[in-house]
């Protein structure tokens, strides 16, 4: 029986850089199967500030694959690129803390001298930001100004801190501010918010109450975690989904194109032929 009186609230967030993919789908399947186990709700947010990889033919496809998959959500739908205020404010509340700090050093810089490799996290992770580059406890920081929001700001993470969560499908996740990860992007000098900045402050001013996700988004919980208690909101809750791997054992993206669900859909799958996958766990097509 549907509890509608249920407090959860979920939510899909694609991101329109390319079609989507078999590890999409599951990844939202199970989002919208969780969600009505719970007799809850499903929101679609459009994560659409990657401006020079967006494509509007992509944000079209993304809509008609995911109704094709029989998922429904609540209208309207979020689209990030309209929510920018929301994001500042939340950079002016950092910087009222003094939890961040400008980085000026190109990318060359930040490889050359990291202490770590940067793909462990999936695409949006980053290497181990170096000690040396970070400015000193105190140091009085530049205001937000249009030329402050045209600067790239990171988050200064507690050096030591032992950060841990219960997640729903993967256990106890823990690791060390610092050492697993360093001080991360918040913000990037063309003047939007880094993803782990927009998706903290999307899903706790939204009110989700669980992140369903791919597993290659865990190390990012931890940034995400920081984030949200700096600006005092609730925690929801994370279910990180095991990725669906290629034939050579690589985890699937937006470049395996064969793999897409405009290709399997022009090649006849069904969308209940690939639900039915799904629920006997056979996902390989």
């Amino acid at each position: 029986m549907v509890n509608h009186l249920s407090s959860y609230l979920g939510r899909l967030a694609p991101s329109p850089t390319g079609y989507l993919h078999l590890g999409h789908a599951r990844t939202f399947w199970i989002a919208r199967q969780r969600a009505l186990a719970a007799g809850g709700r499903l929101l679609l947010r459009n994560d659409d500030l990657d401006s020079t990889r967006i494509r509007a033919d992509f944000v079209d496809a993304m809509i008609e694959d995911l109704r094709w998959l029989g998922l429904t959500w609540e209208e309207p739908v979020i689209v990030q690129s309209q929510r920018l205020d929301h994001y500042r404010a939340a950079l002016r509340q950092l910087h009222a803390a003094g939890l961040i700090f400008p980085c000026h050093h190109s990318r060359r810089e930040l490889a050359e001298a990291s202490v770590s490799a940067p793909h462990e996290g999936g695409d949006h992770d980053e290497p181990l930001y170096p000690p040396s580059f970070r400015p000193p406890a105190g140091t009085t920081l530049p205001p937000l100004d249009a030329a402050g929001l045209a600067t790239n700001w990171r988050f200064r993470v507690p050096d030591g801190e032992t950060l841990t969560f219960a997640d729903g499908r993967c256990g106890h996740q823990s690791a060390i501010a610092g050492k697993d990860f360093g001080d991360f992007l918040v913000w990037r000098k063309d003047g939007v918010p880094s993803y782990q900045l927009a998706c903290a402050v999307d899903d706790a001013s939204l009110g989700i109450t669980e992140v369903v996700r791919g597993a290659d988004l865990i190390k990012s919980t931890f940034r995400q975690l920081l984030l949200i208690r700096a600006l005092g909101h609730a925690v929801p809750s994370y279910y990180h989904c095991p990725l669906m791997l290629d034939d050579q054992g690589e985890r699937l993206a937006k470049r395996h194109d064969s793999l897409s669900l405009r290709i399997l859909r022009a090649q006849g799958l069904t969308s209940a032929a690939l639900l039915a996958s799904f629920e006997s766990g056979q996902s390989g097509l």
